[in-house]
């Protein structure tokens, strides 16, 4: 019999009305970026752990239209009278939403795949417990909403249900991350463990994964919230409503002393093996991390190219070039201010551009300069590139190539003479003076002496 109410509920109900919004609004946004995880399963479950500040409220909110769903038909009173228990009564209703949400959740989850499949070729294991913990959230978003529309069975507690939603999933977090008043841009107060409670995560890079334990506990607590959603939708007398309320407290108390201090940051831990390099060795060796082998077949050329234009000028040149394996300084919640610097045989590049189907977007031809520009930096701790510094490796990275440097989008034009004077100067010297003096600035930049490569400018230019 219950098998056959849930069935009813399914087909008949708001439950799936609330199931096509959610599927379709989550499709909508996902779709609508998929060059933010094409390619990157980890990424395509953040992204999909990050749908929550917009999918929540919506699972809230539907859930309130259901509760308010006896009271609008006035049928209170009547199934008051029967003999069945409520909880009995609600279970099939509650189970139909919440078999409904889960299922238009994973539904955007696999649509997007299709981003995924076709180019990755690491799939991290986490991704599935990270994908997970947004079904007890949206389980109890519904839940509560039910019990929410049941006590207040007005048409406005749906959209208000969607509008504190909202606000609690996706503003309060973000407000917790405000910088201290005075401080730098960059520099955040750490976000209290509080924060983690809400299950939408964003700001994690392609190298890192949210900690099993995190994941863990908060699907404890949105497990045990989930449960008292379903027990106040049960509840008729003043001592269940109070015993309701106890697995969310208990839940809270077990999972908020154990979830770290950071928020996103906190929660995020450097996945080694996203980090592996994997590499071409049919010719000069190029290597990319494993997180990224998509894009091993498009950076081969180019940077083969690259280090041929160095070995054909520079004495001891690099012989391969690699993806850095850094982590973003923004992601870290400690920095790590010294990392290791890379030796001389080798030139570090920045990951491409990735295109809406998870391969390098090369179509600006901006990957060849920087690649060359990269040849005239070192990892040298946390320090800001002064001006003098960034025009100077535009400059040598043009040397190399035997072109004056090529006008940037948005500099102005007196700057873009300055690149222009200052490669002419160095062209204009012997071709000896000029490998020389090329030679001296790269031996400086490998031992973190960007005022050798600045001396490749003419005296007196800012």
């Amino acid at each position: 019999m219950t098998g056959r109410i849930l069935r009813i509920e399914l087909r008949r109900s708001a439950a799936l009305g609330t199931a096509l919004l959610i599927l379709v609004t989550g499709a909508a946004l996902l779709l609508s970026s998929t060059q933010f995880f094409a390619g990157r399963w980890m990424q395509l479950a953040v992204m999909a752990r990050s749908l929550l500040m917009v999918l929540l409220p919506l699972a809230l909110a539907g859930g309130a239209w259901m509760g308010r769903r006896d009271a609008r038909h006035r049928v209170n009173e009547l199934f008051a009278s029967t003999v069945r228990p409520r909880w009995q009564r609600v279970a099939p209703t509650a189970g139909a939403l919440a078999v409904s949400v889960v299922t238009a959740y994973l539904l955007v989850f696999l649509i997007a795949a299709g981003w995924v499949v076709p180019t990755s070729n690491y799939f991290p294991n986490a991704t599935i417990i990270v994908v997970a913990v947004g079904v007890p959230a949206l389980i109890a978003a519904g839940w509560l909403g039910m019990a929410a529309g049941r006590a207040v069975p007005r048409v406005i507690t749906a959209p208000v249900l969607a509008v504190v939603g909202f606000v609690l999933v996706g503003l309060v977090p973000e407000l917790a991350m405000a910088p201290d008043t005075g401080a730098e841009i960059a520099q955040f107060r750490p976000e209290p463990a509080a924060v983690l409670l809400v299950p939408a995560i964003t700001g994690l890079d392609d190298f890192q994964t949210i900690a099993t334990k995190v994941s863990l506990l908060q699907a404890l607590w949105l497990g045990s919230l989930a449960a008292t959603g379903l027990l106040l939708l049960g509840a008729v007398r003043r001592r269940a409503i109070a015993f309701a309320v106890l697995p969310a407290v208990l839940g809270l108390a077990v999972a908020l002393p154990l979830l770290p201090i950071g928020g996103a940051r906190g929660a995020a831990v450097v996945d080694p093996v996203a980090i592996e390099l994997v590499c071409d060795n049919d010719g000069p060796q190029v290597c990319v991390t494993r997180a990224h082998a998509a894009l091993l077949p498009d950076v081969v050329g180019p940077a083969r190219q690259a280090l041929g234009m160095m070995a054909a000028k520079l004495p001891n040149a690099p012989v391969r070039a690699v993806e850095t394996q850094q982590v973003t300084y923004w992601a870290r919640l400690d920095p790590d201010p010294a990392p290791a610097r890379h030796s001389a045989d080798t030139v570090v590049f920045d990951t491409p551009t990735i295109d809406r189907l998870g391969h390098a977007d090369l179509s600006d031809d901006y990957f060849l300069p920087s690649l060359l520009e990269a040849a005239w930096q070192q990892e040298c701790g946390e320090q800001s590139v002064r001006g003098d510094v960034y025009r100077a490796r535009m400059v040598a990275a043009a040397w190399l190539t035997g072109r004056p440097p090529a006008p940037q989008p948005g500099w102005a034009p007196e700057e873009m003479a300055l690149q222009e004077s200052a490669y002419q100067a160095l062209v204009s010297l012997p071709e000896a003076e000029q490998r020389r003096r090329m030679a001296a600035a790269r031996e400086g930049v490998l031992a973190c002496r960007d005022d050798e490569l600045v001396a490749i400018l003419p005296k007196g230019q800012p």
